[in-house]
C-alpha cells in the first residue's frame, strides 16, 4: 500500500510564512523601541565603559561625577593622549628607569591605584607621587620581587602589615604622608637599606620590632614630633645617615655611641641645650648639623679642626614668625613648608660635603625665607 501525500497549493503557504515574518519583524521594532527606553540599555553601556576604563587603569574620579558615569568615548581617547604626551615629556633620567619591572604614578587624579596593578605581581619598583590615594591595599604581599617602594607626597594615611611579607625590600619611601603609625611587621624586611618616614608631622615613634633591620644606613624620620630618638634605631647597627631633624628632642640619650657607623647626624630645628660627651665616641661621623640656639653645653672636641667632623651649629630663623604682607593672601601647608625647608637644607648640605674648604666649625648660618 503506497504512502498518502497531501498536496497544498504553494501560494496558500507563502501567504502563511510571510504573515508570520511581518508580525515576528513587528515584534522585533517593538521590543527595539521598548529597550531604548528602558534604563537596561544605558546601564549596559555603562558597565562597558567602566570595565574599559578599568582595563587601562583609568581611575573612577576621572569618568564619574556627581554619581554619573560619562560615557563619551573621546573621553578615552583625551586620556589615553595626554597619557602618550605625559610619557613622551618624562625627564631623561625617569626615562633611563621605565623598564617591564617599574611602575609609575603620578598626578592629583589618582584616588587609587588601577585594577590592573595586581596582576603585575612581577613588578619590583614603585613609584608613586603626587597623588591622592590614601590606601595601599594588602595585596601587596603578592609582589614578592618587590625592592623599591617610593611613595612621596600622597595622602597614605595607613601601611598595611602585609607590608612584612615583602623579604627582598630594600628602600621603603613613605615622606610627606599622612601617616601616623609604622607597622610593626616592617621590621621582617631585614633586608631593608633606606628608611624614609620624613614630614609625616605626626609620626611620634618607631615601632620596637624595627631593631630587626641590621642593614639599614639611612633613616630620615625629620618633620614629625618625636621626643626621643627611637630604641629601634638605635640598635641598627650598621646605620650611617640618620636625619631626625625638626623634631620635639630636648636630649641625646647617654648611649648614642652605639651607632658606631654613624657618618651624617642631622639634629637642627630641634630644642637640644647640650650633647653628650657620648658623641666623642662615633669615630665616624664626619657631619654634625644642630640648632645653636638653644645649645648651651658641648663637648669642645666635636669644634677640633684637628678632626675630619664638620661641626654646623645653624642660628634658626623659624619660618613661622614670618607674615604675608597680603592678608588675603593663603599660606602654604605646613606640609609643604616643612618639604620646601627640606630641600633647602638638602642642597646646602650637598654644598658643605663637596667643598674642601669649609670651616670645620660654623657658628652662625642663617636662613630667612619670607613667603
Amino acid at each position: 500500500m503506497g504512502h498518502k501525500v497531501v498536496v497544498f497549493d504553494i501560494s496558500v503557504i507563502r501567504a502563511l510564512w510571510e504573515t508570520r515574518v511581518k508580525k515576528h519583524k513587528a515584534w522585533q521594532k517593538k521590543e527595539a523601541e521598548r529597550l531604548e527606553k528602558s534604563a537596561l540599555e544605558k546601564i549596559k553601556e555603562e558597565w562597558n565603559f567602566v570595565a574599559e576604563c578599568r582595563r587601562k587603569g583609568i581611575p573612577q574620579a576621572v569618568y564619574c561625577k556627581n554619581g554619573f558615569i560619562d560615557t563619551n568615548m573621546r573621553l578615552l581617547d583625551k586620556i589615553e593622549r595626554n597619557a602618550l604626551t605625559r610619557q613622551s615629556s618624562l625627564p631623561k633620567d625617569r626615562g633611563k628607569r621605565s623598564s617591564a619591572f617599574v611602575f609609575e604614578l603620578s598626578g592629583e587624579h589618582w584616588t587609587e591605584l588601577p585594577d590592573s596593578l595586581k596582576e603585575q605581581t612581577h613588578l619590583k619598583e614603585w613609584h608613586i607621587s603626587n597623588t591622592l590615594i590614601q590606601i595601599i591595599p594588602t595585596y601587596i604581599e603578592l609582589f614578592q620581587a618587590m625592592r623599591i617602594l617610593d611613595l612621596p607626597k600622597n595622602q597614605i594615611s595607613h601601611l598595611p602589615a602585609e607590608i612584612g611579607c615583602l623579604k627582598n625590600l630594600k628602600e621603603l619611601n613613605v615622606s610627606f604622608n599622612h601617616l601616623k603609625s609604622i607597622p610593626p611587621e616592617l621590621g621582617d624586611c631585614e633586608n631593608l637599606d633606606r628608611l624614609d618616614c620624613s614630614g609625616n608631622l605626626e609620626l611620634m615613634e618607631l615601632p620596637f620590632e624595627l631593631s630587626n633591620l641590621k642593614q639599614v644606613t639611612f633613616v630620615d624620620i625629620s618633620a614629625n614630633k618625636f621626643s626621643s630618638v627611637p630604641i629601634c634605631v638605635l640598635r641598627m647597627s650598621n646605620l650611617q645617615w640618620l636625619d631626625i631633624s625638626n623634631n620635639n628632642l630636648i636630649d641625646l640619650p647617654q648611649d648614642i655611641d652605639r651607632l658606631e657607623e654613624l657618618q651624617s647626624f642631622l639634629l637642627y630645628k630641634n630644642k637640644l641645650t647640650y650633647l653628650p660627651y657620648s658623641m666623642l665616641n662615633l669615630k665616624k661621623l664626619t657631619l654634625l648639623v644642630v640648632s645653636g640656639d638653644h645649645l648651651v653645653e658641648l663637648p669642645t672636641a666635636l669644634c677640633d679642626s684637628s678632626t675630619p667632623l664638620k661641626f654646623v651649629s645653624l642660628m634658626d630663623n623659624p619660618i613661622d614668625n614670618a607674615q604675608c604682607e597680603d592678608g588675603d593672601e593663603i599660606m602654604e601647608s605646613e606640609r609643604d613648608r616643612q618639604h620646601f625647608d627640606k630641600e633647602v637644607m638638602k642642597a646646602y648640605i650637598e654644598d658643605l660635603k663637596e667643598r674642601e674648604s669649609v670651616p670645620c666649625y660654623t657658628t652662625k648660618v642663617s636662613f630667612s625665607l619670607q613667603l
